[in-house]
């Protein structure tokens, strides 16, 4: 048995070099970052696109009364909450997989469509957990950059699609700027798109922009994922869904993690579906605060695409890592992009106020 000089060693010196080996392209893989912690108990959250308001007091006792059966397992496959689902969808419940939030879903997905030698396309910069999620399953990463606008160029990602492509990714509004074509230009894309190739919808932003696809699901390689984390404020209990077509919907669940989405989670998002008219009013709110800063920033100079999510993107890369430390200096945690630029969550009015009034200063 060979030996080796160890430093990090707790003992000191030796460790043995036939210990378990991390799989190279695990060792390989980016980390996922997230905002550094709240220097302070007051500092304002707006870092992670979470709800700024407390649960709704109808899901927060939803909650608690299903405390009480906390020794059961939940329902393993999410029956009521894919029939609730379904029936506001005007789809079949068998068509709806439930999953440990919109990532948990996207994690099925690219398991059950992809290995090593397929590629898969999407938009770079969007949602970090996409080349993690690619590169844990064996399967290439085929990023395809933003407009100088940081927009999704459609047509490059066209034209990315080749041989080797088993899975398109598209986050609609794309996450960190914002970002939605048009209905018609999805519409047209996914079109052409060769019907062996999946093509995946993260509509985590769905309620802020109103732009949904399920009209696409027509064209038999679609899924479309959701979230309850956002607009329903359950990002603490992980919960989301995909629809798509019934034999795509069974290759998901094959997959999935069993019991992974708790009794808690599945209870919470059917007293949020209930409380839909509440919900909406808070999406209300959040979107007009979203236009008055955009409109406040861009007044002041500051180059801000049209968002269709509950953040606003600041394209400043060269100034992106001062921004976050002003910002953080001030009590606001905003995720910072070096080199790239800053995404700032919307909040409450007085939030918000005093994120302007740091940045304009």
């Amino acid at each position: 048995m060979r030996r080796r000089f160890c430093a990090d060693h707790p003992c000191g010196v030796i460790a043995f070099n036939n210990q378990p080996q991390v799989l190279d392209r695990v060792a390989a893989l980016p980390r996922y970052v997230t905002a550094a912690p709240a220097p302070t108990a007051d500092a304002l959250l707006l870092a992670s696109n979470e709800s700024p308001y407390d649960p709704l007091p109808s899901v927060r006792q939803a909650v608690v009364e299903g405390s009480a059966r906390l020794h059961r397992y939940p329902e393993m496959h999410s029956g009521e909450l894919r029939a609730a689902l379904a029936a506001g969808l005007h789809v079949g419940a068998e068509q709806i997989v439930a999953g440990t939030g919109s990532v948990g879903v996207l994690q099925q997905i690219v398991t059950a469509f992809a290995q090593h030698g397929d590629e898969v396309v999407y938009p770079w910069r969007s949602f970090e957990a996409y080349p993690i999620l690619i590169g844990a399953c064996g399967a290439t990463a085929v990023p395809v950059p933003l407009t100088g606008a940081g927009e999704i160029d459609l047509a490059a990602m066209a034209n990315a699609i080749g041989g080797s492509t088993k899975i398109v990714l598209l986050c609609l509004p794309n996450n960190p700027t914002g970002t939605l074509p048009p209905a018609e230009a999805v519409a047209g894309f996914v079109a052409a798109v060769p019907r062996h190739v999946l093509v995946v919808i993260d509509e985590a932003y769905l309620e802020f922009s109103g732009a949904g696809s399920l009209c696409l699901l027509r064209h038999g390689n679609v899924v479309v994922v959701r979230t309850f984390s956002k607009a329903y404020g359950l990002a603490g209990l992980r919960i989301g869904y995909a629809v798509t077509t019934v034999p795509i919907a069974d290759a998901l669940r094959q997959v999935f993690l069993p019991f992974g989405v708790t009794a808690l989670a599945q209870s919470a998002a059917l007293a949020s579906l209930r409380a839909q008219d509440e919900l909406d009013a808070r999406v209300a709110a959040v979107i007009a605060e979203r236009d008055r800063v955009h409109t406040r920033l861009c007044g002041h100079g500051w180059r801000v695409p049209r968002s269709h999510a509950n953040f606003v993107w600041l394209a400043e890369p060269d100034r992106a890592a001062r921004i976050g430390e002003r910002l953080r200096a001030n009590g606001v945690l905003a995720r910072v992009f070096p080199g790239e630029g800053v995404r700032l969550t919307i909040g409450t009015p007085a939030m918000n106020d005093s994120a302007l009034r740091v940045l304009l200063s």
